[in-house]
């Protein structure tokens, strides 16, 4: 190989001696097997144009390198940059791999095996997975990837002189099936298979290096290798009780649909009992009513009524019904802030309980109904706390077709935290029946609408990759540091959108431009909807922010089927401004138009039906 990428690099793969070359994921110990090989011999490489250290040392005759932590050999950053042009010069691969974590560690494993490159695998942390019920059957796993396998407790010394023994004798394993053929294309045409599988695998520099146009099959050659790591991981890997300790068990529980289905339930109504009831009755009933409803509100009306008449267009703006100085801050510190809160302390002990990357292997199979993946729940639940932060979520997502119907269902069936909070603490005061008719219409438009873009979306869903934490206790200063800091970007963001929408409101209103816009849609409110004419103002609020627009129906006197109608509604609404300008940032104008437009058809199509059968 004559080509090196990175400025500074070939100065050190060129050296002659054999060389080691040490290959992981992020935070498999390779370093304890770097320095059991090299000792105190070791130089540190800094290379121009990157971030990245790369520490090498010698073992005897060899030279021993050290790579990034990464989880596939690519050009997606640095790491994996640096990382690709180290293993394409190896001799030899020493492949570090978390036994805990077979699954996710195997797909390196196996795209350095279908490289060709001689390797030895060292199958670390087993006292880990010993303590979390695994048991992996060594023998087989090194007979299906077909090179040396040794399992080892690096930071205990066991296993170590066994894997330089071997170290004298890598070998070259079993490849992905249909990978040779593919291969085959580029012989005599690319120097190494290494190489041509990059090649395949679309990754441009080393196209570039021989003017070969990229082959467009990595999503291909990905889903095959994967499919191969799960067999694998299927037949070696297999749990048992002995040893495992109550979390290990309490962690498989919550994957398991029979178990972990309730345990979820029990998790959604225990956040139902702390923010649509806790948090958005009795706190909300002290900090809207009492303290900005009864005290602050008068007092800023009288304050603002000694400089100018409330019917003026300054008191109208103000200290009107959408002032600047009642409604906003009424609703902002004393409505939703309280819900924003307290949704995100119980999402923020989840996260740090390592319970949300179960609750995605939960939903899997439910979510690729969808075209979706587990990994999509993620963006989902976070779009309970914000649409717009969750949007940009779906960059973990491994293809534009699962962006897309994510997007769509994130802005069309995911309330955020402050709109759920409102929505909770109306709903609930109209009791059980309604609380169960509001979840399953919105539970059917989100399986509905999912299902349709599945079918009629091109391209096929990518399998679910995740890592599972152990579950731990939340540490508390984790969880209330997560929610101030959330809390705070939510006040930073919502703020500047909320003083704009009311003072447009107020400005419409004062114009009675606000009036003409309620006669011109009387025909959706009031004639599809059946609702009053003042939920037209909620639902151009609602524009402005969705919490904004479900906070503007509080003050409406609806019967409870009204409420039902306009709940519905509003959550189908549109995204509010912020979102949709990350919508438009993350996919593409048509696709974010159809979003958009979707959301307003849907949403009044689906709260005409529902009042018009009710």
């Amino acid at each position: 190989m004559n080509h090196i990428n990175i400025p500074g690099l070939g100065d050190v793969l060129n050296k002659k001696e054999r060389k080691v070359v040490l290959v992981g994921n992020p935070n498999v110990g390779k370093s304890v097997f770097f320095n059991a090989l090299t000792g105190m011999y070791v130089d540190v490489s800094n290379f121009p144009g990157t971030t990245v250290d790369i520490s090498h040392g010698k073992y005897g005759k060899d030279l021993v390198m050290d790579t990034p932590g990464v989880y596939g050999v690519s050009s997606f950053n640095d790491e994996e940059r640096v990382a690709r042009d180290v293993i394409l010069y190896a001799d030899v691969v020493l492949n570090i791999v978390d036994a805990l974590h077979l699954e996710r560690d195997l797909f390196l494993t196996q795209q350095i095996i279908d490289m060709g490159k001689p390797m030895v695998v060292a199958l670390n942390m087993m006292d880990e997975a010993e303590k979390n019920g695994l048991s992996i059957d060594v023998d087989l796993l090194q007979e299906y990837l077909g090179v040396p396998v040794i399992p080892t407790v690096a930071v205990k010394g066991k296993g170590l002189d066994t894997v330089k023994e071997v170290l004298a004798s890598p070998a070259m394993g079993n490849r992905t099936p249909g990978i040779t053929g593919l291969l085959e294309n580029y012989r005599g045409t690319v120097p190494n298979e290494a190489e041509a599988l990059m090649i395949l695998e679309d990754d441009e520099n080393v196209s570039q290096r021989y003017g070969i146009v990229t082959a467009g099959r990595r999503e291909e050659i990905y889903r095959k290798r994967r499919k191969r790591v799960n067999e694998i991981v299927e037949v070696v890997v297999s749990e048992t009780n002995e040893g495992a300790t109550f979390r290990t068990k309490l962690g498989r529980w919550m994957i398991k649909p029979v178990t972990g289905i309730p345990l979820l339930a029990l998790t959604l109504w225990l956040l139902y009992q702390v923010v649509g009831v806790f948090v958005a009755q009795w706190v909300v009933g002290i900090t809207e009513e009492r303290i900005m409803g009864g005290i602050y509100r008068p007092f800023i009306e009288k304050v603002v009524g000694s400089i100018a008449e409330q019917a003026s267009f300054t008191g109208t703006l103000l200290a009107g019904e959408f002032g600047l100085l009642t409604m906003v801050p009424v609703y902002l510190f004393g409505l939703l802030l309280p819900l924003v809160i307290g949704f995100y302390l119980f999402l923020s002990a989840l996260e740090d309980s390592g319970y949300l990357p179960r609750i995605a292997t939960l939903v899997d199979r439910v979510l690729t109904g969808f075209g979706l993946n587990g990994r999509a729940v993620i963006p989902m639940i976070l779009g309970f706390g914000c649409v717009t932060m969750a949007t940009i979520t779906t960059r973990i997502l491994g293809s534009r077709r699962e962006r897309f119907i994510a997007t769509m269902l994130l802005g069309l069936a995911i309330p955020c935290s402050a709109q759920l909070g409102v929505i909770a603490g109306m709903i609930a005061a109209l009791g059980p029946r309604y609380l169960f008719t509001y979840i399953t219409v919105i539970f059917l438009v989100f399986v509905i609408i999912g299902t349709l873009l599945n079918k009629i979306m091109p391209g096929e869903s990518t399998v679910l990759l995740i890592d599972l934490p152990p579950l731990r206790i939340p540490v508390m200063k984790n969880v209330l540091m997560k929610t101030k800091n959330k809390s705070v970007m939510f006040l930073k963001e919502a703020a500047p959108l909320f003083f704009l929408g009311a003072a447009l409101i107020s400005i419409m209103q004062y114009t009675e431009i606000l009036q003409g816009i309620q006669t011109v849609f009387a025909p959706v409110t009031v004639g599809l909807l059946k609702l009053p004419a003042g939920a037209t103002t909620a639902f151009m609020m609602g524009i402005i922010r969705r919490d904004f627009g479900a906070a503007g129906l509080y003050s409406l006197a609806m019967t409870p089927l009204q409420t039902l109608v306009s709940l519905v509604t509003i959550t189908l609404f549109v995204p509010c401004i912020a979102a949709v300008m990350v919508i438009f940032k993350e996919r593409s104008w048509w696709e974010a138009v159809v979003i958009w437009a979707g959301s307003f058809v849907i949403s009044f199509l689906t709260g005409g039906l529902l009042a018009h059968i009710l």
